[in-house]
């Protein structure tokens, strides 16, 4: 066994009733104590490569083990320290509260520590105000804080969150990202998706961009947008003074420059457009340099993940 990794896969497969090829030979490793982002297209097979990690689903072939256990073998051993928040509701006819307190029943939790834990988990996503309604009766968004909220209950070394925020607004879903890394700085390792890309950027250590049913790109966000990202585009501020014929002869000189798309000329600004332009900005500033043209400032503008996300899934 593995024991290095929380998650490690090898040569994972999964192919279902029918031909269809949903996980191919997926190879993943996942750092104790780390967010990792699983991020892909719906059918890319992270749905399918959660239930396999979570012992809901069997592989067809390949490895996986899970906190240094083998998923076919050690199913209960697994279950007993993870969490999981599936995108697929599950709520029985109790009240919000009761809901909590039966999941922390289910988990063992001594009585004291689930009163203080349904208390904190109340006020953290924001559910007081509904504590005696029946769950099928709140809102989408409160469902979903509410699965949440009772996952966090008992104490795991791994949780596997799909799709946690869907339907919260952006101050519970701000709220609940910064619980999850908080958790994670206390020791959980995170298996987190969403098809919000920003989410994935704000907390996630590596992410791992899933296609066709394998990683296609992985690593940190800077290094996927450092390795991935498309045109980059500098703003250079001009000092007021600068004469238009001089700034004219520059935005020439710059476009002449090996991997610069564009540059271009609006009022005391030019703008550069170009490949892995933070390595030509030393020869930038020394075009103006030679042309006697103060610089007020300079900004570059990065990819988004967005950006990356589009272009790993459609090459």
């Amino acid at each position: 066994m593995d024991s290095d990794f929380a998650v490690y896969t090898k040569d994972l497969v999964k192919i279902y009733d029918g031909g269809k090829v949903a996980v191919d030979k997926l190879n993943l490793e996942i750092k104790y104590n780390e967010i990792y982002g699983l991020l892909g297209k719906n059918g890319a097979g992270k749905s399918t490569t959660i239930k396999i990690l979570t012992t809901l689903m069997n592989p067809t072939s390949g490895e996986a083990q899970v906190l240094g256990m083998d998923v076919r073998k050690r199913a209960n051993a697994i279950r007993k320290r993870i969490g999981v928040v599936q995108q697929d509701e599950s709520f029985d006819f109790t009240t919000v509260e009761n809901n909590l307190k039966v999941y922390s029943m289910l988990w063992e939790v001594d009585r004291e520590t689930a009163k203080t834990r349904i208390n904190e988990m109340m006020d953290l996503f924001d559910l007081e105000e509904v504590r005696k309604k029946r769950a099928f009766e709140i809102s989408g968004g409160q469902k979903k804080r509410l699965q949440v909220a009772r996952e966090f209950l008992h104490d795991m070394d791994l949780v596997f969150l799909d799709e946690p925020t869907v339907g919260m607004d952006p101050e519970m879903r701000r709220r609940v990202l910064d619980y999850i890394t908080h958790r994670a700085h206390g020791g959980l390792t995170v298996l987190f998706t969403t098809q919000i890309l920003e989410e994935a950027d704000y907390i996630c250590d590596r992410i791992g961009i899933m296609v066709n049913g394998n990683i296609r790109a992985e690593g940190t966000s800077k290094f996927l947008k450092e390795k991935f990202g498309k045109l980059k585009e500098i703003h250079v501020r001009l000092s007021g003074d600068s004469n238009k014929d001089e700034k004219q002869k520059v935005v020439e000189e710059i476009s002449s420059i090996d991997g610069i798309e564009e540059a271009r000329l609006e009022g005391d600004s030019v703008f550069v457009l170009g490949y892995e332009i933070s390595k030509k900005i030393a020869k930038i500033a020394m075009v103006f340099e030679r042309h006697d043209l103060g610089i007020e400032s300079m900004e570059s503008s990065e990819p988004s993940l967005d950006e990356v996300f589009l272009k790993v899934v459609n090459s």
